[in-house]
């Protein structure tokens, strides 16, 4: 069975205009993702729209490695005249398109490797001081997203160093629906670790940030 995990994530967030959204849903569904998942080391991906922050529209890409998107199959791509009407660099707005490594869990195993696309995504984006980042990362890695890991809903969480755009880092926890992080399971966990809000202090949020994606469409 094929990957569909890699150690690479290219997310891509945009908001477009009421007026245009239906078009650019259809060229986005029946010519663009078919069109990147055929790039070799493009191994899954998924639409998802946002529940709660934005933007709205939200394409998560799993890559076999950041690497992927630097290759001559995924750079020499020419736009078609339907991208060339309704495509985001034409019509989209608050437009983000992140590269990053994977850096949590530390490696794949064969059942992440395996797992489909989430049904729900909550994502943050952070930055932390350079001063601190040794015990940030320490935290976050083994206290901060395995107690979260534990809670009913949740099938995982990764950690990402961005490799293309910013700020620097970002977690993204899988969910078998939008309302997981409303639980009383999630919740308990905010800080059930004496370091939680000391550690959560230091690093500082994108606009937006954590926000929740719920998934609208997969080949």
């Amino acid at each position: 069975m094929a990957d569909k995990k890699g150690t690479g994530l290219m997310m891509v967030w945009m908001d477009v205009p009421a007026d245009k959204e239906e078009e650019f849903n259809h060229w986005y569904n029946e010519e663009h993702l078919p069109e990147l998942l055929a790039i070799p080391g493009v191994l899954n991906a998924a639409r998802y729209e946002a529940v709660s922050s934005g933007p709205k529209h939200l394409a998560c890409y799993e890559l076999e490695s950041p690497a992927v998107v630097e290759t001559e199959a995924f750079t020499s791509r020419k736009p078609t005249e339907w991208a060339q009407r309704i495509g985001p660099r034409v019509i989209a707005t608050n437009r983000i398109n992140n590269v990053y490594r994977m850096i949590y869990p530390k490696e794949l195993n064969p059942a992440l490797a395996s797992a489909g696309m989430a049904p729900a995504l909550q994502i943050g984006r952070m930055d932390i001081a350079p001063e601190n980042s040794e015990e940030w990362n320490k935290w976050y890695s083994g206290v901060y997203v395995p107690n979260y890991e534990k809670v009913p809903g949740c099938i995982r969480g990764r950690r990402w160093n961005a490799v293309r755009g910013e700020p620097s880092y970002a977690v993204v926890y899988e969910f078998e629906h939008e309302k997981v992080s409303e639980t009383a399971e999630w919740l308990a966990q905010r800080d059930i670790n004496p370091d939680n809000p000391k550690m959560r202090d230091l690093m500082t949020h994108a606009a937006g940030s954590p926000g929740i994606w719920k998934k609208t469409f997969q080949l």
